[in-house]
């Protein structure tokens, strides 16, 4: 029940980004779940494996490598899905770090983790 909810949770944040951010947009509105299926996905397994070949680097960096990682995948998912489009990396860099930011307030108040 919280991967469906948390699912849930990223998709909205993603439409939210979408709406707020120039340079991502979604074109028909289901492509918001498939987008959001995607990034739970990644984040739930691959994100890991990748924090951990790039410790030194976000070790140097005080963590803020971390947020160009968020910014890759973020981009990274809009170059296979169609309907998904970010055309710059700043846009998937902000877009990312919106996304982060909605998935924690949204997390926090329905006290999902």
């Amino acid at each position: 029940m919280k991967l469906l909810l948390h699912w849930i949770i990223v998709s909205l944040a993603v439409f939210a980004t979408a709406s707020v951010i120039d340079g991502i947009s979604i074109a028909p509105f289901w492509v918001t779940f498939i987008v959001g299926a995607c990034l739970v996905f990644i984040n739930m397994l691959i994100k890991p494996i990748i924090t951990i070949v790039t410790l030194p680097l976000t070790i140097i960096t005080l963590g803020l490598f971390s947020l160009v990682i968020n910014g890759l995948i973020f981009w990274f998912l809009a170059q296979f899905i169609t309907g998904f489009t970010v055309s710059t990396f700043t846009a998937a860099f902000f877009g990312a770090l919106v996304v982060s930011i909605l998935n924690w307030i949204l997390s926090k108040i329905l006290q999902i983790d």
